[in-house]
């Protein structure tokens, strides 16, 4: 659970704050990202404060470097207009402008330029916050969450105190981000700890970066990835492999929005997807992203580019985001929360050159035993092995993609985005039969055998535990609907039985 520790922010006749809003006259603006034109050495003896008397020799001398300290940052989607556009609500990042500034405890000014009314704040997480002397890592009564300092800016000075030292993050996100402006923020006090940004740097930054680090953790930001990992780990998992590290975590969730049908309908979000350090449990998924265990063999899994995509590391860094690009209750209705986030690592895995789990584990020939040949007949949420439980879904995913639609989750998907759910709580069952629906009119197939078979059409009343717990009752008037929507259809009934497919 995200914990935040405090605002602390000092407002009023201060005359720290009077000086720097004095000196504010010789920038252009007043974020003195810039000096005004006509501005020389000599005006230097009329600076009240020393902080931008210091700023601005630096930028007459042209020795400020500005490309961390002084930077433009740009609103990214928020959780609502991600929600809207996606289906998609928590789990990107609320770090995503790294500022690349380290900032100490204690006093600090930061300059904010013109925001058109937008709200902007800073954050402060405490990435190396470690369980105290004694405590059993996993039963941290302060819980795995990552605690934060946030401190809201306004336009102008701000002379703000952080409790405890650590990079600094500009936190925008707008419901109309594509219009809102873009915003200066000035950090003239703090040490520039810079970032990795595979846009735009090589190995020799990465390695460059590294060894000028002032912060504990490294920053990285790739097309859909961030990474916030200790740089003792970096230098002795990742030294000269930055770009490669970023390439394959970019590539991992790529394939992931190719499943979703983002890539097909341009719809891929701007914001990223977080991997940062923890120091409770070994890999876990929350509302800030994934993390995972800040020791030397965890992080060889995660940070070693070789290693990342293959077997285990593959699958959990997969399945950890699958859970952040789960459609809920669309595809994830009570007792698929475990399984509909695998379809993601089934898919990315596979395309990763790894080998299928559920032939490895053997689990068509077991989910055929318990679901199908089940007497009496069962629904597959009844069956306590997720894994056995993701056949079907799976299956429908192979038949497809080998007879001419590798896209057909990505525009059952989308479809999914177009309309609303059907319902949710006890009610979320609902989205079972609109599933099976949305996939006969998608692949143009009848499927209805399909289901019947797997138990999506299995009657009565079923209780669920899927962190909660749900009581169905499904009713025949239910099934009936469903069959007689896909039988009005007229569509042809596959060439194979789908239900035999292994792969």
């Amino acid at each position: 659970m995200l914990l935040l520790i405090g605002t602390l922010i000092t407002w009023g006749a201060d005359p720290k704050i009077e000086a720097l809003k004095a000196d504010r006259k010789f920038f252009t603006d007043a974020s003195c990202r810039e000096l005004k034109k006509g501005v020389k050495p000599q005006d230097l003896a009329a600076f009240q404060s020393e902080l931008l008397k210091t700023v601005a020799t630096g930028m007459l001398n042209r020795s400020y470097d500005r490309t961390y300290r002084a930077a433009w940052y740009e609103a990214y989607p928020s959780p609502r207009e991600l929600g809207k556009t996606l289906k998609l609500g928590e789990g990107f990042s609320r770090y995503e402008n790294i500022t690349g500034i380290y900032l100490e405890a204690g006093e600090h000014v930061v300059l904010l330029g013109k925001t058109g009314g937008k709200q902007l704040s800073l954050l402060i997480p405490y990435w190396m916050r470690k369980p105290a002397k004694g405590v059993d890592p996993a039963k941290d009564p302060n819980g795995w969450g990552l605690e934060r300092q946030e401190i809201p800016l306004k336009e102008g000075v701000n002379l703000i105190n952080v409790t405890k030292g650590g990079n600094a993050y500009v936190s925008y996100f707008d419901d109309d981000s594509k219009h809102a402006p873009k915003v200066t923020v000035h950090f003239p006090t703090g040490q520039v700890n810079g970032f990795f940004d595979a846009s735009k740097h090589t190995n020799e930054d990465w390695d460059r970066l590294l060894n000028q680090a002032v912060s504990p953790i490294m920053d990285v930001r790739g097309k859909h990835i961030q990474v916030a990992y200790p740089v003792e780990w970096f230098k002795v998992h990742t030294r000269s492999k930055g770009v490669e590290l970023i390439r394959n975590y970019d590539a991992m969730l790529n394939h992931h929005y190719t499943l979703m049908g983002l890539v097909k309908y341009k719809k891929v979000p701007r914001n990223h997807i977080l991997a940062r350090v923890n120091f409770n449990y070994y890999m876990f998924r929350d509302e800030d992203g994934v993390a995972y265990y800040g020791n030397r063999e965890v992080m060889r899994l995660v940070a070693d580019p070789s290693v990342v995509i293959k077997g285990d590391p593959c699958w959990g860094f997969s399945h950890e985001t699958g859970h952040v690009l789960q459609m809920i209750p669309q595809m994830t209705w009570g007792g698929m929360t475990e399984v509909s986030c695998n379809l993601f690592s089934l898919y990315t895995v596979g395309m990763m050159g790894n080998e299928s789990r559920l032939k490895a584990q053997k689990n068509y020939a077991s989910a055929r035993k318990k679901i199908i040949e089940a007497n009496p007949k069962r629904s597959y949420l009844a069956e306590a092995d997720v894994f056995d439980r993701l056949v079907p879904f799976w299956q429908l995913h192979l038949y497809l993609s080998r007879n001419g639609r590798p896209d057909f989750y990505a525009d059952v998907m989308e479809q999914m985005r177009r309309r609303p759910d059907a319902g949710s709580g006890n009610d979320a069952i609902r989205n079972q039969f609109e599933f099976a629906k949305i996939c006969c009119d998608v692949s143009k197939l009848d499927l209805t055998e399909f289901f019947e078979r797997w138990g999506f059409f299995w009657v009565g009343q079923l209780k669920v535990e899927d962190y909660g717990k749900y009581d169905y009752n499904i009713t025949q008037a239910m099934v009936d609907e469903t069959k007689s929507y896909i039988a009005k259809k007229k569509y042809r009934k596959p060439s194979a039985d789908l239900t035999l497919i292994e792969g």
